[in-house]
Order: C-alpha cells, then structure tokens, then sequence
C-alpha cells in the first residue's frame, strides 16, 4: 500500500523557517513526480510547488517563488519543502503528492495526511 507521511510543521513567527519532509513507501519513488499542496482554513486546497522524477526540474506558486525550496532525495524516498521568510497566509496544513505523470499541479494519484503549518504575526 502507498504511503505518504509527513512531518516539520509547527509554530513559528513570521519570517522564520521550517522544513517539511514526506516520506514516501509502498513505491518505486524515483518514477514518481512530487508535489507540495496545501489548505488554510476556509480555503480550497492550492498548488506550492512540484519536482520531477529525478528532480532536474521544479516550480512554484507565485505566492511562495523565492521563499520556498522543493527538493527530493531518491536515495531515502523522502520529499522536502524548506520554507523561509513565512508569512501569516501561508498558514495551512501542507500535503505531499505523488504521480506517475508530472502535470505540476494536478493529475496526482496519492496523497499525504497532512502536517500543519501556523505562521503567527
């Protein structure tokens, strides 16, 4: 069974950092793109960023190019998001995403739990 599970969200002021992993088993990771979504509340989830299967190449939100990272080791089937300058809208709870084929953001076949994110002012 695909499992997607991930981990680093928490507390933090604005302008601070945090780095989010998810940790994938259940597949042959390196065939898969990965994404990064999230949902604050009250909102419809929305696309953060995406990296390819090998991870030659990635792209961001408008909201988050700059300040974000996304990157992925296939050696330990695990997905980072770092996150720095945050600000209060970009709290949400964050998922991680898997997909045979890379559309960016959308066409994703699984999907993470969820970590939560809380930026305070």
């Amino acid at each position: 069974q695909v499992q997607l599970v991930e981990s680093g969200g928490g507390l933090v002021q604005a302008g601070g950092s945090l780095r989010l992993s998810c940790a994938a088993s259940g597949l042959t990771f390196s065939r898969y793109a990965m994404g990064w979504f999230r949902q604050g509340l009250g909102k419809e989830r929305e696309f953060v960023a995406a990296i390819g299967w090998s991870g030659g190449g990635t792209y961001y939100a408008d909201s988050v190019k700059g300040r974000f990272t996304i990157s992925r080791d296939n050696a330990r089937n695990t997905l980072y998001l770092q996150m720095n300058s945050l600000k209060p809208e970009d709290t949400a709870v964050y998922y991680c995403a898997a997909g045979l084929v890379f559309e960016v953001s959308r066409g994703y076949d699984y999907w993470g739990q969820g970590t939560q994110v809380t930026v305070s002012s």
